[in-house]
């Protein structure tokens, strides 16, 4: 094993607690610019409702009698319900509790249980108000709103086109396939149908080279899921941005297309990162609970890692995937399908094959045929085996066998894709 003559620790997001993993001292650290947390989001978040973006005022759009559906992200992300639900609820004192349906949008995730939904919220909000899990399968459940351009059908949660008014919330974070979280991906794949998803989701617009981090203009699926979510829009949206400890550092409130767009602009202002060249090795974690609750979550790590790793190099994880791989939905049995990431993307990308969770392997299979990937997790070792990846079971250690055989030149995303890194030629060296 390679003795470095000079080391340094670093805290790397991992579970609620973190790691720490021991560097050479010429590692090159990236993390996002520091953003400052609102003095008093409280009040900041109320200004936002009287003084939106590109929308009247939220009292004066919902009325008492309406019927009112609030669409939220869901566990595995780390949007603050548990504080924008209860300011919400404050400012829609004139509607009637029975009025108000929570939607808790979880795409093709699994749903979240009462204890879950009640780490988000708080049980006076569930004693409160009806909250209900989004089902992608349940077709009694959805509803058609159309047809997108493509010919394929748009379902969405019957609650939420049914609604007199309808209010996504989120949080704005870089995302590897949509550009952007947050906005109108709330609503598609939040509280979508299968059928939708899938086609959103497909293998020919997850390979768009504009079907990446940080793209809006020109990425196919964002372009895809605003055709869909036009068909039964927001009247209102409320987002937010965090910092790495999930304080809120801005609030953009008001119409679902122009104000996360404004969001997007702040949050590419302190996640993008450029480097100046490839490195041997990227180490990187998946941002930490809740992001970091299971392996299908911690592609995104993976994804950010390879955009500065050089062919032929190493991603090392740290990830604490409490919530398994999961084995309850099919990205395990995915993966296990063929031998390589060559023969998954042929498979994949085959005429006719159409599987839920097909994108998330797809993008892992292209890391893997970049670069190895080693994975630092509350995972048995044999199971990790079984999913293409090598587990470590001490990342510093691991980290000094990797510089042996891959080279000295090591990157690390202490907050994984929450920073977002990309070659320039003027990203300077910095320790």
């Amino acid at each position: 094993m390679t003795a470095w003559e000079e080391q340094v620790r670093i805290r790397m997001a991992y579970g609620r607690q973190g790691i720490s993993i021991t560097v050479p001292d010429d590692a090159r650290v990236i993390a996002p610019r520091a953003a400052q947390p609102l003095p008093d989001p409280r009040a900041a978040f109320h200004a936002a409702l009287e003084g939106p973006i590109r929308t009247p005022p939220l009292r004066e759009i919902i009325r008492s009698d309406h019927r009112v559906c609030i669409v939220i992200p869901d566990g595995t992300r780390a949007c603050p319900s548990h504080l924008l639900i209860p300011w919400l609820l404050e400012a829609l004192h004139h509607v009637p509790d029975e009025h108000i349906t929570i939607l808790n949008g979880t795409g093709t995730h699994r749903p979240n249980t009462p204890q879950e939904l009640e780490a988000m919220l708080g049980r006076e909000v569930l004693e409160r108000v009806q909250v209900v899990n989004h089902s992608a399968t349940d077709r009694a459940a959805l509803k058609r709103v159309g047809r997108l351009r493509s010919g394929v059908d748009v379902w969405l949660n019957r609650r939420w086109v049914e609604a007199d008014r309808r209010i996504v919330i989120g949080f704005i974070e870089p995302h590897f396939f949509a550009g952007f979280s947050g906005g109108a991906k709330g609503i598609c794949p939040g509280v979508a149908g299968l059928e939708t998803i899938l086609h959103l989701h497909g293998a020919p617009l997850i390979a768009h080279p504009a079907a990446t981090w940080a793209e809006m203009d020109r990425n196919p699926i964002q372009q895809g899921i605003q055709e869909a979510v036009a068909m039964a829009p927001p009247h209102f949206m409320i987002n937010v941005t965090l910092t790495p400890e999930q304080e809120i550092t801005g609030i953009y409130a008001g119409h679902y297309i122009h104000a996360h767009r404004e969001g997007c602009r702040e949050v590419a202002n302190t996640a993008t990162q450029p480097v100046p060249h490839p490195f041997d090795i990227v180490i990187t974690s998946n941002s930490g609970y809740p992001l970091d609750q299971n392996l299908y979550q911690t592609v995104k790590g993976m994804s950010a890692a390879a955009r500065i790793v050089r062919q032929g190099g190493a991603i090392l994880v740290t990830s604490e995937c409490s919530d398994g791989i999961p084995e309850h939905g099919p990205y395990a049995r995915l993966l296990r399908m063929r031998e390589t990431p060559a023969e998954l993307l042929e498979m994949i990308m085959s005429p006719g094959f159409q599987m839920q969770d097909q994108w998330q392997v797809q993008i892992q299979a292209q890391i893997q045929r970049k670069a190895d990937v080693y994975l630092y997790s509350s995972l048995p070792d044999a199971q990790v085996r079984s999913l293409g990846l090598t587990p470590v079971a001490d990342p510093s250690a691991a980290l000094s066998d990797l510089i042996s055989r891959y080279g000295g030149r090591v990157a690390v995303l202490p907050e994984g894709p929450l920073t977002i890194p990309y070659l320039h030629p003027n990203g300077e060296d910095e320790k």
